[in-house]
């Protein structure tokens, strides 16, 4: 499972990459996104989820289906957001009334029955996690981190952006954070979006192992990508055509970004992981 430390630090992108890194390995895979929050879609004429699931789906070349993102919200102003299920249209909730009486009942069990069906039917589901796990207000109502990491028993690669700098201290602090019972899911850290020399960041590997007993297995360069955004804060993203065209461009990014990461991750130890 891939977690980041904040929004935007690239734990849509790296899913995408290692759809497609183990996909050329000769897996089934699948990715996995138990809650999104984002107002674009990839829409079939029978449902919808947020399209970096279906980008991903396509760098995991697997069926395009409700599954990989069972719980959908669109915001709509004044916290509220449009709530999609399993691809369709559920209703309008409130924020409050999402987290409060929503996402612990009726909102885990769809996202379970998810995860537990691509589970069955593929070698490998790469789990996205949203935002960071570290967000100790919301911790007890979050289903898209470390409850769905315990649900999975999955490792967790906890990635940052280092570009924004901070990443050392984001490290850190969330794995000060997150509750005690789910510090053993994660595995490895992972700093994104680096230029320069590598040499430099090094002692701070060294004291990042002391402090928190987990290695960084990877630092990935900053990548030009001609991906569509998802929905950030930081970029105003535009909508997509699905054409044969499009999607073809979108399959020549994720090989690309697949060799990038590749040749910068310790994959060996991310595939010892998965088994």
């Amino acid at each position: 499972m891939i977690q980041g430390t904040s929004s935007g630090a690239g734990k849509t992108t790296l899913v995408a990459a290692l759809c497609r890194i183990f996909s050329d390995k000769g897996y089934t895979v699948a990715p996995y996104k138990s809650q999104n929050m984002s107002n674009f879609a990839y829409a079939e004429s029978n449902f919808e989820i947020s399209r970096a699931q279906a980008i991903q789906a396509i760098g995991a070349r697997c069926e395009i289906m409700p599954h990989l993102n069972p719980i959908l919200l669109k915001p709509s102003g004044n916290y509220t957001s449009i709530v999609y299920l399993n691809g369709k249209r559920y209703k309008k909730m409130h924020a409050k009334d999402y987290y409060e009486k929503f996402v612990n009942s009726e909102g885990i069990k769809i996202a379970s029955k998810s995860l537990k069906t691509l589970q069955k039917n593929y070698d490998l589901v790469i789990l996205e996690g949203a935002g960071s796990p570290a967000e100790i207000n919301l911790q007890r109502f979050d289903i898209a981190n470390m409850i769905i990491a315990k649900k999975a028993n999955a490792s967790v690669l906890l990635v940052s952006d280092i570009d924004k700098g901070g990443s050392f201290a984001s490290l850190v602090g969330t794995m000060t954070l997150i509750e005690k019972k789910y510090k053993k899911f994660v595995k490895g850290f992972v700093l994104n979006k680096f230029r320069g020399d590598i040499d430099v960041l090094k002692p701070g590997f060294h004291k990042l192992k002391k402090l928190t007993g987990v290695s960084v297995i990877g630092t990935i360069p900053l990548i030009p990508l001609s991906l569509p955004e998802e929905d950030s804060l930081n970029s105003n993203p535009k909508e997509f055509l699905w054409t044969k065209k499009n999607i073809s461009k979108i399959d020549h990014e994720l090989d690309h970004l697949a060799k990038t990461v590749k040749s910068n991750l310790d994959i060996k130890s991310i595939e010892a992981m998965l088994k």
